[in-house]
């Protein structure tokens, strides 16, 4: 009679970790690189800011746009339509991660207040009175680290890593003061700079402590902070993006379970393909 009563005992637990492996593969499947464009701009790093706690849209785009996001994004986390300073120009004027949102000194009282009113309750949203107000290209962050232009002052460094609580470091990357233009990063990988040089490389990834791989965006391009937003789970990119981009952002990023040496018989068969 015991070992009858045993049996059931051993099947829930059995059954219990199948649901949860089932819902992780759901969650793996679904992390992946997407393409869109900001009506007609492949600069999607300009008009939004992904973290992942929140993702922040331009207001008045393309219904199309923030479908594309909320697509993706909706059962996780609040996409929210907003605007900076009275531009759509969301991700160069904004930084931001899980912990906190920093806005540049322009944005208005109302704007401050949108947002903050859609945003998770355990993000601390803070006003910055900073020079260099294009936030978004001076600094770039995950949810551990932060690197800022060089000439930043010493007392947004501070509100930093106060408010994003991230370690802060002055850096350049392939000699660009911009770090937030050049370079875009998650907790599990980072793109930067196709210029920046092997020991630069070396250097930002152990101060990061994650992979970093240089590459473009955009069929070419350099600024992949403009062309690219990315998080944990999921990533954005303009729709002039290559396949063989698409799939250094899914390996380096660590999306759809994108293992390195695989991407080597991906770019094969995009070369193939392209010289047939």
């Amino acid at each position: 009679q015991d070992l009858g009563r045993a049996g059931p005992q051993h099947h829930e637990p059995l059954l219990h970790k199948q649901q949860q492996e089932n819902k992780q593969e759901g969650a793996a499947k679904s992390a992946m690189a997407t393409r869109c464009a900001f009506e007609n701009s492949n600069d999607v790093g300009v008009f939004s800011k992904l973290t992942n706690a929140y993702c922040l849209v331009a207001l008045g785009g393309s219904e199309n746009f923030y479908s594309v996001f909320e697509s993706e994004l909706a059962d996780h986390i609040p996409v929210i339509k907003a605007t900076v300073a009275g531009t759509r120009l969301l991700g160069r004027c904004t930084v931001g991660n899980k912990n906190g949102l920093l806005l540049p000194n322009t944005c208005t009282d109302q704007e401050l207040q949108v947002i903050r009113n859609s945003l998770p309750d355990e993000v601390v949203v803070q006003r910055i009175d900073e020079r260099l107000s294009a936030l978004g290209n001076c600094v770039v962050c995950n949810d551990y680290v932060a690197l800022i232009h060089p000439d930043i002052d010493r007392e947004t460094e501070e509100i930093v890593a106060d408010v994003l609580g991230v370690e802060v470091f002055r850096q350049t990357i392939a000699n660009n003061v911009l770090v937030g233009s050049y370079c875009s990063f998650s907790n599990q990988g980072g793109m930067v700079h196709p210029k920046t040089s092997i020991e630069d490389l070396d250097e930002l990834s152990s101060l990061l402590q994650i992979p970093l791989v240089a590459g473009t965006v955009n069929r070419g391009s350099d600024v992949i902070g403009a062309g690219l937003v990315v998080n944990d789970w999921a990533a954005f990119c303009g729709l002039d993006t290559t396949s063989t981009e698409l799939s250094v952002i899914e390996s380096v990023f660590k999306l759809r379970d994108a293992q390195p040496m695989s991407i080597v018989g991906d770019m094969r068969a995009s070369l193939i393909d392209s010289m047939a």
